[in-house]
């Protein structure tokens, strides 16, 4: 829809039918919404043009790294898979007490602690919910990336496996989870066998 609007197209219904198939507003509801199209001119059009520009570009540039990434991470299958796991390693220090170390590793862990405590039925989610009103956001953010450096270094120098139980060990949610690890191993050029659904007793 951005992209018509930017390229002249002026007719809310036709910008509505332009939708993605998982945008929840229906074509009356963003024909509605579109209506002023008409009202953009030449000098907004091209505005939004150098905008969707440079997201294309982000997005190139993101699918480069993620590759380049990839080539990287393939010397070291074994690592990569065992940080991949689905279960939560045991004997991990929980202190939130981390001596200043190097800025762009503090500014990766902590965005992927802020993505930990955002996963919908993980440990890190239960563990910021146990924190946060005690520590506040960011110290609790920050006690679980020191986890997750932890954790990361045990695993990598211990060789044992990650296991995620989650808030409850939901069959299901396992299964799922395991499947989109694998998935995500699968991309990275990893050959990856799931393993055997364990047996009903």
């Amino acid at each position: 829809m951005l992209e018509g609007l930017a390229e002249g197209e002026t007719d809310p219904q036709v910008l509505a039918a332009l939708k993605q198939p998982e945008l929840r507003a229906t074509p009356q509801q963003l024909a509605d919404a579109l209506a002023a199209a008409a009202t953009m001119d030449r000098e907004q059009r091209q505005v939004l043009q150098r905008f969707l520009e440079r997201a294309k570009l982000i997005d190139r540039h993101l699918v480069q790294l993620h590759e380049a990434t990839a080539r990287c991470l393939r010397s070291h299958p074994e690592a990569v898979v065992r940080l991949a796991g689905v279960e939560e390693s045991a004997g991990a220090s929980k202190s939130d007490r981390s001596p200043k170390g190097n800025r762009v590793m503090r500014r990766v862990l902590n965005q992927a602690a802020n993505a930990a405590v955002k996963t919908k039925g993980s440990i890190f989610q239960l563990q910021y919910r146990r924190l946060v009103p005690r520590l506040g956001h960011s110290k609790t953010v920050w006690a679980i990336a020191h986890r997750l450096c932890r954790l990361a270094w045990k695993i990598l120098h211990e060789g044992v496996e990650y296991i995620e139980y989650g808030l409850t060990r939901d069959a299901k949610a396992l299964q799922r989870r395991t499947a989109k690890l694998v998935r995500e191993l699968r991309s990275l050029g990893y050959q990856v066998m799931p393993p055997a659904a364990p047996t009903q007793v």
